[in-house]
């Protein structure tokens, strides 16, 4: 088997991998649709926390493909922040009620005709 070549370490990482993208993806699909929007607010916190930690990471890096790949990190959790904080701010836009613009009165115009 090829996996086993790299050791053991791999073929248990890319288990727990496999198990976590199974439950992740079990969890959020029995989220009801109410809940969406707290669900979001919540994951855009924890990519806010992922996007600190790139960069941080960044700073300790050494080297043109460290440096390279820190960037990446960086550039993409920023587009992942931002991207989950368009997608909340157009759900909670969903929940505001329309309201219908109320006629406004005119003032009489005693050059119309109207009432002085």
């Amino acid at each position: 088997m090829i996996l086993a070549s790299f050791g053991p370490g791999l073929v248990d990482l890319l288990t727990v991998f496999v198990l976590a993208a199974f439950v992740g993806y079990e969890v959020i699909s029995k989220v009801p649709s109410i809940l969406h929007t707290p669900l979001m607010s919540g994951s855009n916190a924890i990519h806010g926390i992922i996007l600190v930690g790139t960069m941080i990471v960044l700073g300790q890096a050494h080297g043109a493909a460290q440096l390279i790949l820190g960037f990446l990190a960086v550039v993409l959790a920023t587009l992942n922040v931002v991207g989950g904080f368009v997608v909340t701010d157009r759900m909670l836009e969903m929940f505001k009620s329309r309201q219908s613009p109320r006629p406004t009165r005119e003032p009489d115009d005693p050059q119309a005709g109207g009432t002085p």
